[in-house]
């Protein structure tokens, strides 16, 4: 039983491609970092070169369990068993070369891989947000639906777009430093992967949607500036960016909430989601002294 580390995205995908793409449901966030890393490059999540690492059971035995990490954020868990979640805390503590900030994943993994973590350096967890995994069932429209339409971002966007990133960032706790939003909203904007929802000539609302990656293609972000919520237009533009997703061939679209948000929670079941899985974001402190 092992974890194999390393830092080289054609290695990875060559030993832990096809289990990624078998559940790309809970394995979502690891196939969407892989895609980004394969069409931007290394370093465009920032500053520190990535690593990733996949799971045995046997030395020769299929893969069973991924990871992948973009510092200076932490350590993705996709699909793996408890015992795997475990290891990989000790192998990365006992690694010791990069700096593991957070953790994210499925709420009973990232438990098991805190608890180690912490016995193993001495440091301790802290709950930075606690969400939920929801897939679409059958898309339905907002009622009543909201003023205005959706459309494609556009270039005249652009500055607007990052902004609304950046405050998005700052307000989920999801910012980190080196975020380049100009080059993510470029990129999103060229792919056709940027949908605004404009009321009276203004856009208003904004939804990310992913590319397709092995029948999956994920929202989020999802962002509404502060004064213009509570008139529908997130659940407008969610709508949009669904059936847009579905449009380009994804057999499942999903996204992640914050579960003290229960305004989100509440739109997107309106709108045909239905609970995964939760999952927790926890901060890593390190031991003191």
């Amino acid at each position: 039983m092992t974890w194999t580390l390393s830092t080289s995205l054609v290695d990875f995908r060559a030993a832990a491609g096809d289990f990624l793409a078998a559940d790309p449901v809970r394995n979502t966030v690891p196939l969407t970092v892989v895609d980004r890393l394969t069409k931007a490059g290394p370093y465009s999540f920032g500053a520190g070169r990535p690593r990733f690492g996949w799971w045995r059971e046997e030395s020769r035995g299929p893969v069973s369990g991924v990871f992948v990490q973009t510092p200076p954020l932490g350590v993705v868990l996709g699909v793996m068993g408890a015992e795997a979640a475990g290891r990989l805390a000790e192998a990365l503590a006992e690694a010791g070369d990069v700096a593991v900030p957070s953790v994210h994943g499925n709420k009973q993994l990232v438990t098991v891989f805190a608890r180690s973590w912490e016995r193993a350096t001495g440091g301790r967890s802290r709950l930075l947000r606690h969400e939920r995994l929801y897939h679409l069932g059958t898309l339905a429209r907002p009622q009543p639906a909201p003023n205005g339409s959706p459309r494609l971002a556009v270039a005249a966007d652009h500055a607007l777009l990052v902004g609304w990133y950046a405050a998005f960032a700052a307000e989920s706790g999801t910012a980190s430093a080196g975020a380049d939003f100009d080059a993510v909203v470029g990129q999103r904007t060229a792919e056709g992967l940027l949908h605004v929802w404009e009321d009276g000539g203004r856009p208003v609302a904004l939804a990310a949607v992913s590319p397709v990656i092995a029948g999956m293609s994920r929202i989020g972000p999802v962002y509404t500036p502060s004064e213009l919520r509570r008139r529908g237009y997130a659940g407008g533009v969610v709508a949009a960016g669904s059936a847009h997703a579905l449009g380009q061939g994804a057999t499942e679209v999903l996204l992640y909430t914050d579960l003290e948000n229960p305004t989100s929670n509440s739109i997107y079941q309106r709108l045909g989601y239905v609970r995964v899985e939760d999952a927790l974001v926890l901060d890593l402190e390190p031991a003191v002294g």
